[in-house]
């Protein structure tokens, strides 16, 4: 794990090779052979999806451990380090949100709106620049809990086979787990991917509420906020994070049309892409030393 974070810090994202992508792609080609008449095939096949896909990777990764076990114990750790660092990203959500908090600062909207685009699914064509700030924010808040918190979590849990499964189901829920066209064949994996981050969530928003203290900011409008309007948003995980942050920062959060988060006793800009990232690091630190913890307690327990 300590490997995984390091190769994270140093050198991000593996450019080949990537374990999110061969999950992409398994589900790519099994969403084309997908029924699109009615409700219940759609369903009962995405079900069959949100079972067989994590299932497969979580079992390929476990005997490729047995096997590399047997072979060579630094290539069991290198190869492990290797696939868990796919299974989250930290660097990159912070250089994400840092190059959209970049283009506001230099006033280039359109450039803005465009480094948005890797952060959020929304269109970001028309949105002014305490919009594409908000949106910044309200991803780097939802995405403590999905892009590392939960997959660490899971790793110390369940081991390299739990981390590459929650990594497959929620990359499940990003592809076809939305309104739409994929409103049936999605619902299984959305349902089970709220299911679970629902401790990760809280717990993420908690060490946002924590990581305000640790900034000079308001922990406890961080905690109020989240107590009072974290049940503000469709998803019943994103609201935690969110609406914890947006007290943290004293700003007001906004997908118009959907939900307003906080209060704007801030102004809402670059500056504050830039807190939220530091929070998230927070975060990340907090999120590490609890799952190293869990597996300490299990090495003692258990050997």
């Amino acid at each position: 794990m300590v490997l995984a974070l390091l190769w994270d810090v140093i050198w991000g994202e593996p450019r080949r090779f990537h374990p999110v992508s061969w999950i992409g792609g398994s589900v790519s080609l099994l969403e084309k052979k997908a029924p699109r008449q009615g409700k219940v095939m759609p369903f009962l096949y995405g079900l069959g999806m949100t079972i067989l896909v994590p299932g497969i990777f979580a079992a390929a990764v476990y005997f490729l451990g047995r096997g590399l076990q047997r072979l060579s114990d630094v290539a069991y750790i290198a190869v492990g380090a290797y696939l868990l660092k796919g299974c989250f990203a930290l660097r990159e959500l912070d250089r994400a949100a840092l190059r959209v908090s970049g283009e506001l600062e230099a006033n280039r909207l359109g450039g803005a709106r465009e480094q948005l685009k890797s952060l959020v699914s929304r269109e970001t064509a028309g949105l002014s620049p305490e919009l594409v700030a908000s949106a910044a924010v309200e991803s780097v808040a939802e995405n403590t809990t999905d892009s590392f918190l939960a997959p660490w979590l899971a790793f110390a849990l369940l081991g390299l086979p739990g981390a590459i499964a929650y990594r497959a189901l929620n990359t499940l829920d990003s592809m076809i787990g939305y309104h739409g066209k994929h409103e049936h064949l999605g619902k299984a994996a959305a349902r089970l991917d709220d299911l679970i981050n629902l401790i990760p969530a809280r717990l993420a928003a908690l060490f946002i509420s924590m990581a305000a203290l640790l900034q000079g900011l308001s922990a406890k409008r961080a905690w109020l906020t989240m107590r009072r309007q974290h049940n503000r948003t469709e998803s019943p995980n994103a609201g935690w994070t969110m609406s914890a942050m947006a007290g943290a920062l004293g700003v007001q959060l906004q997908k118009v049309g959907h939900y307003q988060l906080g209060e704007p006793l801030n102004p809402l800009g670059p500056a504050q892409i830039k807190q939220a990232t530091v929070a998230m690091r927070w975060v990340a630190g907090f999120s590490f030393l609890l799952a190293l913890g869990i597996l300490v307690a299990r090495y003692v327990v258990f050997q």
